[in-house]
């Protein structure tokens, strides 16, 4: 039972426990840059501009619009 809870989530997205951690890691990373490029423009507004909405969207595309063609027809989707 305590295997499920590592592997059901990445199964209803269509993926593996270890490709599901890869593409979290990465996600982890872009919202890292994009956290840290938004904390300069706060203080330097002239500075990163548009690096964090375009991190967003990307980041937009790559979970939801993106998964929703890749993800199994079993498999619900989650979007929260």
């Amino acid at each position: 039972m305590r295997g499920n809870l590592f592997t059901q989530h990445p199964a209803e997205v269509g993926e593996t426990y270890w490709q599901h951690q890869r593409v979290a890691l990465g996600f982890a990373a872009a919202l890292f840059t994009a956290g840290c490029a938004a904390l300069v423009h706060a203080f330097l507004p002239f500075l990163f501009v548009k690096t964090g909405s375009e991190a967003i969207a990307r980041l937009h595309d790559r979970m939801v619009v993106n998964r929703r063609k890749t993800a199994p027809a079993s498999a619900p989707l989650v979007t929260s």
